[in-house]
């Protein structure tokens, strides 16, 4: 009992009427519209608005994608959990949340804790097979080797038993993605603190070794700070290295990621940072640098699924200050060379925070940084 409030765990036991959110603590509770769950598979993530994203939800399965239609979630084999199930000791289900073809995500209440986390579990028909397994040892992996303030945090994990899960950290905020399909391009003074916060979180993946390999809108939650969550296909530079089919979301994959073939043992830190610049660009621009048309996503041509290997960006309107232009350009570049490491992207956005005189704010849609003249 804390200040006279029951744990969901207690109220369970006593078998009340009431459902588990009536014992949690109001200031615990997630947002309907607002609340993340350290993953894209927030409801938007199946709107196809987005041209050209492209994306599986969940994040989880974007590996190796052969282009075949995605089955719908009703399709898919659920837990179909109700409210109040336990999937281990103390730790509870609250709600369905979402998931992709390998796993399905549910908000939970862990005792232990005492706290909102997310679970990830695998689906009932991942739960026997050996390369499934193998995935959510490596994804946990990585998770537990990691920390940094801008990358999602692992509680730890059940592989034995009926239900194989970890979980993830609830955070709260609107996804990059939603904030863009609800207001629109970016204003600057939002645009360059989020960079600036990924790129420090890229810069840290490539010194782990690390390669996230999945850098999009739908996978950073504007909060305070912003967050680059979903490591599901995370893999080290000497893994990364050996990928050889197409892996990632179409409109964030660079043509090294794309085409692994025409360009052998080229993926490494260098696709995230191209992933960063895709994702820049739709911030600030309102759309994909690459449109495709529809149903592109099924071709057999790879240069209709995948405009980013023979086009170029699609034009950046007049506002966009000619540094910032330039910089999202050299992210873009085809070849990986020639692009510019994570610290060399913090470097370049530099002057354009230090040389105006600001004023930080929270606001709903994350950090905002108040300019007091325009940048050029």
């Amino acid at each position: 009992m804390l200040l006279g409030l029951s744990t969901p765990i207690e109220a369970h036991r006593r078998g009340g009427g009431l459902g588990w959110s009536s014992f949690i603590p109001r200031w615990w509770r997630p947002s309907p519209s607002e609340g993340h769950d350290g993953m894209s598979v927030n409801r938007e993530s199946q709107d196809p608005a987005v041209a050209g994203e492209g994306h599986v939800v969940g994040g989880d399965q974007c590996q190796e994608s052969s282009g075949r239609k995605k089955r719908s979630q009703d399709e898919l084999p659920s837990w179909d959990f109700e409210e109040g199930t336990f999937i281990a000791e103390g730790r509870s289900i609250l709600k369905h949340l979402g998931g992709g073809s390998q796993y399905e995500v549910y908000l939970a209440w862990d005792e232990h804790l005492f706290s909102l986390v997310v679970a990830k579990l695998l689906r009932p028909d991942r739960v026997g097979s050996e390369r499934d397994q193998r995935d959510i040892r490596r994804e946990v992996e990585v998770l537990h080797q990691l920390s940094h303030p801008i990358l999602v945090r692992c509680f730890g994990a059940v592989f034995d038993g009926p239900h194989p899960h970890f979980l993830l950290e609830h955070i709260e905020g609107p996804t990059l993605r939603r904030v863009i399909k609800r207001h629109g391009p970016l204003p600057l003074e939002q645009l360059l603190p989020l960079a600036l916060h990924i790129a420090s979180a890229l810069h840290y993946l490539s010194a782990e070794h690390l390669v996230h390999l999945d850098v999009k809108p739908s996978n950073i939650v504007m909060g305070m700070p912003p967050r680059l969550i979903d490591l599901s296909i995370a893999r080290t530079h000497e893994a990364a290295a050996r990928i050889h089919r197409s892996i990632g979301t179409d409109a964030y994959m660079p043509p090294e990621q794309c085409d692994p073939a025409a360009w052998p043992e080229r993926i490494g830190p260098a696709a995230d940072i191209w992933g960063l610049g895709a994702t820049l660009y739709h911030a600030v621009v309102g759309k994909v640098p690459f449109p495709r048309p529809q149903g592109a996503r099924e071709s057999d041509d790879p240069t209709l699924r995948f405009p980013q290997l023979v086009a170029e960006p699609e034009p950046f309107p007049q506002e966009v200050p000619s540094l910032l232009r330039d910089l999202l350009l050299t992210m873009l570049a085809k070849d990986p060379v020639q692009r510019p490491t994570a610290a060399e992207v913090v470097t370049t956005l530099g002057p354009l925070v230090e040389i105006l005189p600001q004023k930080l704010s929270v606001t709903r849609r994350g950090l905002r940084v108040r300019w007091a003249r325009r940048v050029n």
